[in-house]
């Protein structure tokens, strides 16, 4: 059997492929031990997605579960709007949109194209702000990058990469005040 890559953790193995395994390890246990402000707006951003409530538009699609044999991958996406063929990420605040996030739209398409969908244009959707904001469709070039980032992902050994700390992201770390590698709290 495959191991598919859950979509979600695209963006945390760029950030810090250690955050995956402490999520492993924490993902059990009371929810409020590590989470911060940023992941609470998160989920009530994706709440009216999940609960499918979000639009009552007969041709909008939410909260479909997708995935891919050829890359490997699995998840959900939160909107498509089947007349425009426009695949949407929900966010709450997009401050900056780092490139982790741009590889979980583009999975999200990839699965999407896979299962016979056909997307024209992606975009995120800052809930704040009530904010479009059009991400271009990847390129072939993007898609080779794409691929050699999965399989980074797919060959990542922990034991046998050593873990640089740094400062800044630890910070903004859910997990930080958790981490063993971590040497100081988190903003939150």
């Amino acid at each position: 059997m495959n191991d598919y890559i859950s979509i979600s953790t695209l963006n945390d193995f760029i950030f810090c492929p250690y955050s995956i395994y402490l999520h492993n390890v924490y993902m059990e246990t009371d929810e409020t031990m590590y989470h911060a402000t940023p992941q609470t707006q998160g989920r009530v951003a994706h709440e009216s997605v999940d609960k499918k409530t979000a639009s009552n538009r007969a041709n909008d699609i939410l909260s479909l579960p997708v995935y891919s044999e050829e890359y490997g991958l699995m998840g959900k996406i939160d909107v498509y709007k089947q007349k425009e063929k426009k695949l949407i990420e929900r966010k709450y605040q997009l401050k900056q949109i780092f490139q982790g996030q741009i590889y979980q739209l583009w999975a999200q398409m990839l699965c999407m194209k896979e299962m016979g969908y056909h997307i024209e244009s992606l975009a995120f959707y800052e809930t704040s702000t009530n904010k479009m904001i059009p991400v271009a469709m990847p390129t072939d070039e993007d898609i080779l990058k794409f691929k050699n980032f999965i399989n980074q992902f797919k060959t990542f050994d922990p034991a046998s990469t050593p873990f640089i700390l740094n400062p800044n992201k630890c910070r903004h770390c859910i997990y930080c005040n958790l981490c063993d590698k971590a040497t100081e709290d988190n903003v939150y």
